[in-house]
């Protein structure tokens, strides 16, 4: 069995359903620190980070990742039991295979192996782990850069081990996320009988029109090519006392908007609330940010991690920013170059979650290289 395989079964044996770690940090921080790591956790509010460097000069290159998986859902529908890794056919099952206890198990072997070469290093390494991305996010990785802002510690490059491949392994690197922001809105009307519409005010009615704008709205006021065009989805619409003859008296709706750096937070918030008043709609509504978007411009460290997975794939990945959000989005306006790279993400959050065993040894390659290039 390879060493990132045996770690990565260790660790998915973990049942770290977020926030909790369930000992995952505490596997790879005993083997860092046998390397010569300096280990740091810290606890914020329900939830384990981990800081562990190696060296004290700039720059600094950081592997960053989470322990934290999703809930497993109906677990009589997998096949094999979630927390226990199987493998079959070639595949790894178990909840954060791919999502992404392979990414790193293969880090942390990819460092054992590179630093047994004795390497003279010009710079340092570091670990930054989470139990806190797959939840809301707010103990997790964004207080332990406001810690290392504190503590005067700047991280110059930062590889995520995020599942970025779609179709096969090596076609994707993530050099930037789109930002998310949802709206909590609630419609204020009078409920009334549906025979006697002329005294109720019907909320439904009232929101239609202006949502019907909202979703025809062009909202990227920049256009960035590195970006798909802002979203603006609705993904819940619950209005009505359950009778058929009652004009309900609100309606509550949620709606996503996932955008670029085309647009801003301020302006998808203003331009919402201004199409709502000017169709007379009366609302209440309640912003949650989720995180802005991130951009690593193509440059050194792209072409670096574009390398290191030609090298290792044969393929000459695509630099994308598709997908759902990441811990990148806290690392990137520090200043550091961000870029995410890991296993195959189609049974993400999905039953029978696997990764291919195929895959785990070429990670380890894969980020060992880039310590290479950048330090060594």
């Amino acid at each position: 069995m390879s060493a990132v395989l045996e770690l990565a079964k260790e660790l998915i044996a973990r049942p770290s359903l977020t926030p909790d770690d369930a000992g995952c940090q505490q596997i790879i921080a005993a083997r860092l620190a046998r390397l010569g790591f300096r280990i740091e956790h810290l606890r914020f509010g329900q939830v384990d980070n981990l800081w562990a460097r190696y060296g004290t000069e700039r720059p600094l290159l950081v592997f960053a990742g989470h322990t934290d998986v999703v809930p497993t859902g109906p677990r009589e529908q997998w096949h094999s039991d979630p927390f226990t890794p199987t493998v079959k056919d070639g595949l790894l099952y178990g909840r954060g295979a791919a999502d992404m206890k392979s990414g790193l198990a293969a880090m942390v072997v990819a460092v054992e192996q590179f630093l047994a070469a004795k390497p003279k290093l010009h710079g340092s390494l570091a670990f930054l782990i989470t139990s806190d991305e797959e939840g809301p996010s707010v103990d997790g990785t964004i207080k332990v850069i406001e810690w290392l802002k504190r503590r005067g510690e700047k991280i110059d490059w930062c590889v995520l081990g995020e599942p970025s491949c779609l179709e096969k392994f090596g076609d994707i690197i993530r050099h930037g996320r789109r930002g998310s922001l949802t709206g909590l809105l609630t419609i204020h009307g009078i409920q009334g009988h549906v025979a006697y519409p002329e005294r109720a005010d019907n909320p439904i009615h009232r929101v239609l029109p202006a949502l019907a704008e909202l979703c025809a709205t062009q909202w990227d006021m920049r256009p960035n090519p590195h970006f798909p065009p802002t979203s603006f989805q609705i993904s819940n619409f619950h209005s009505g006392t359950g009778a058929g003859n009652v004009i309900p008296g609100d309606a509550a709706i949620r709606f996503n908007f996932r955008y670029s750096t085309a647009v801003t937070d301020a302006e998808l918030r203003q331009h919402t609330e201004d199409t709502l008043r000017q169709h007379g709609v009366r609302y209440s509504i309640e912003w949650r940010p989720m995180g802005e978007p991130f951009l690593t411009t193509p440059g050194k460290l792209s072409n670096i991690v574009q390398d290191a997975v030609e090298k290792v794939t044969g393929l000459r990945p695509k630099l994308d920013t598709g997908g759902g959000t990441s811990d990148g989005r806290y690392i990137a306006p520090t200043g550091a170059e961000v870029i995410e790279f890991g296993p195959t993400n189609a049974s993400i959050h999905k039953i029978d979650e696997c990764v291919a065993v195929s895959e785990l040894d070429r990670l380890a390659i894969f980020y060992r290289d880039i310590a290479s290039k950048l330090l060594a």
